[in-house]
């Protein structure tokens, strides 16, 4: 097989399960507040969608809220004191990427995350020895669902869009993907595991495992 296509991945909720690491820092911010924790399982689901998220589940606080910047760098700054305390690879993450790298199959990452945020974690779990390409959220002035940061990691990379594919967990990945041209595949053992409109996204396949993905990808390869 050759080197002709490209896999990028979202990071958290696709590779990297750092729910709870990011619930322990929402938790700190109640209790300085004198609030009680919340149940971790509240705070889980809504993990892909970061701070804003975070602190909507939380704290009550959406971006319009005039707290809402201070607040939000507080998290950060919570969340970057103990980012990989108790935040650990999906089950099978690591078997399917030795698999892509079996097969000659590159890999990148395109993440919403800061790379500040980012690439601590990726050292952790040695996903930085392979990772091709790396595009964060602070690497353009937009967020997915905007193409930009993919269209970024092509150009970066020096490939057409079309040849490479992406996997994410949030319907924003899917809508990245599509709009940049790239064939999608959700992670559905990620974040949205039990979210039932994952089938109405429009991506071009579901996996509900690393393993199922890792087959999914070798096919993709192997297409003209």
């Amino acid at each position: 097989m050759t080197t002709s296509k490209l896999v990028l991945f979202d990071f958290d909720g696709t590779l990297v399960d750092s729910a709870p690491d990011l619930a322990a820092a929402v938790n700190r911010l109640r209790h300085d507040r004198n609030l009680p924790p919340l149940p971790y399982e509240l705070l889980r689901p809504v993990a892909s969608h970061g701070a804003r998220g975070l602190l909507g589940t939380g704290l009550g606080l959406d971006t319009e809220h005039a707290d809402y910047p201070i607040v939000r760098q507080q998290f950060l700054d919570y969340y970057a004191e103990d980012i990989t305390t108790l935040s650990h690879l999906f089950s099978g993450v690591e078997t399917m990427l030795d698999g892509l790298k079996e097969h000659n199959l590159p890999w990148g990452i395109v993440t919403n995350k800061a790379l500040g945020l980012t690439k601590p974690i990726m050292a952790k779990f040695e996903l930085n020895h392979d990772c091709k390409v790396l595009v964060g959220g602070d690497s353009t002035p937009y967020l997915k669902p905007n193409p930009a940061s993919l269209l970024l990691a092509t150009s970066t990379y020096g490939i057409a869009p079309e040849h490479c594919i992406y996997v994410g967990d949030d319907l924003r990945d899917i809508q990245a993907g599509k709009a940049a041209g790239m064939p999608t595949i959700v992670a559905a053992y990620g974040y949205c595991k039990d979210d039932a409109s994952v089938s109405e996204w429009g991506a071009d396949a579901i996996a509900h495992s690393p393993e199922e993905l890792l087959h999914q990808l070798q096919e993709w390869a192997h297409t003209a």
